[in-house]
């Protein structure tokens, strides 16, 4: 059937009353309470099992899955025209850069060479099998699509898309449970800085009783007689999206082969149209809190819709392999979230271990929901370092996706995993000898609330 306006209207509608579900849960069950879980979580986890996946009782359409691209594509536009940069943000950038960098690299190359040296002589299975847990932990469902759609169509891998939607599927389930646990273990231990010792009713609820600690969203910046400020300040973001929507199609029809994450464009974009601003020497001409407003609610949905479109795809000939992949990628990801980002990061590393699990196991979306559990309002200024390190770092996403088929299809499998792991190991060696870790406390540095706030939802 033809996708229409009305469908959207039936699936925003119903993610919309899950949300308000997910919220009055999370003030009535003590256990959505102890464990800080987000109203958009809920929400997608109820979807998940009333959707069609599994008990078909609401009638989501076959396309929610797609609106977390654009979702998350909005977040980081209003990202750009929100954040603040600054000294603190340069220097975490610098280390978060490394940390992707090596992480992603690592899971790649350690897991290609797993499933030739490990699960192909144990198992039996092809070259290619311990690449879907890269494809489907770090890269996610669009990478899972990308990559198990081309080695279907050029190597014949006809199982490769359902390993790759599978792993995505567990991946997230690992990010959700084991974010969940850490982030409670690091803010009764006091190592949030945002959230220490007891925690406030307020916080536990969700809900904010006492109207006059209500905050607010943000501060007009136009008269409503002309333009009101929530649709400038909205049309301004889904402008820049729109923009950056059509440079990626640009460069798709110039190279079939080159796919720019929409979300990073539109990263840059909107670089770019805060730099305009600043030429016509209107550099306040958005609110930032309405700004970082628009890109909380952007957020939510985007959790919503992301957990609620999981498509579990489970093939019975691999169930021994796919356990024994999905548990060494579990603890990878673990070591990467207690041994390195303590490393990297110092004594604000739980912030930002927790948003790198969140996407080394499922994705960005993913990390930026577990992130909120520790720093609801995002002050922390992760977001704003991963945004400025995506710079640098989204080049190896992009050449890894493309040429990891294309490593496959020419019986390179072997050397790919090899150069990647080599790649990791060298950023790893650098980021030692130019002292960047282990990181040290910089007491003249400014706070992270001070450098992240524009990011807050």
């Amino acid at each position: 059937m033809e996708f229409t306006p009305y469908d959207m209207l039936v699936d925003v509608g119903w993610i919309s009353v899950l949300l308000i579900v997910g919220n009055i849960l999370r003030q009535r069950v003590r256990v959505l309470q102890q464990l800080l879980l987000p109203a958009p979580i809920t929400a997608g986890l109820i979807g998940l099992v009333l959707g069609p996946e599994v008990l078909d009782l609401v009638p989501f359409s076959d396309k929610i899955g797609d609106y977390t691209s654009i979702l998350i594509a909005v977040v980081f536009a209003s990202m750009a025209y929100s954040m603040d940069l600054g000294g603190s943000v340069a220097k975490g950038a610098r280390n978060m850069w490394a940390f992707s960098t090596t992480m992603f690299m690592f899971q790649w190359g350690l897991f290609v060479l797993a499933g030739i040296y490990l699960f192909k002589p144990v198992f039996g299975t092809e070259d290619w099998f311990g690449m879907m847990l890269p494809v489907g932990f770090v890269g996610g469902f669009g990478t899972a699509a990308a990559v198990g759609s081309a080695l279907e169509d050029t190597a014949g891998a006809v199982a490769a898309s359902s390993l790759g939607f599978t792993s995505a599927t567990v991946g997230t389930l690992v990010a959700i449970i084991g974010g969940v646990i850490v982030s409670n273990w690091g803010i009764r231990k006091g190592k949030a800085t945002e959230l220490q010792g007891d925690l406030p009713k307020e916080l536990r609820s969700g809900y904010i009783e006492d109207e006059a600690e209500r905050p607010s969203i943000g501060k007009a910046t136009t008269n409503p007689s002309s333009i009101e400020p929530l649709a400038l300040h909205g049309g301004f973001i889904i402008f820049t999206v729109l923009v950056a929507n059509l440079v990626k199609t640009l460069i798709s029809n110039q190279w079939e082969n080159v796919s720019i994450p929409l979300f990073a464009l539109s990263f840059v974009i909107g670089f770019i149209g805060r730099g305009l601003l600043r030429l016509f020497k209107k550099p306040n001409y958005l609110d930032k809190d309405t700004v970082s407003a628009i890109s909380g609610a952007a957020t939510d949905y985007m959790i919503a819709f992301g957990i609620a479109s999981i498509a579990p795809a489970a093939l019975a000939a691999y169930w021994q392999a796919l356990i024994l992949l999905f548990v060494l990628g579990t603890v990878f990801c673990l070591f990467y979230l207690l041994v390195m980002a303590p490393l990297y990061f110092g004594e604000q590393w739980i912030e930002r271990g927790i948003f790198g699990w969140g996407w080394a196991t499922a994705a960005v979306a993913t990390g930026i929901a577990l992130l909120k559990m520790v720093d609801p309002k995002l002050k922390s200024g992760t977001l704003n370092e991963y945004g400025v390190a995506y710079v640098g770092f989204g080049p190896f996403e992009i050449v890894m996706t493309i040429l990891a088929p294309i490593a496959v299809l020419a019986s390179f499998t072997g050397p790919f995993g090899w150069v990647s792991t080599a790649v990791a190991a060298g950023i790893l060696v650098l980021s030692f000898a130019l002292k960047w870790v282990p990181a040290k406390k910089d007491a003249s540095a400014p706070s992270a609330g001070a450098s992240g706030g524009a990011a807050s939802a």
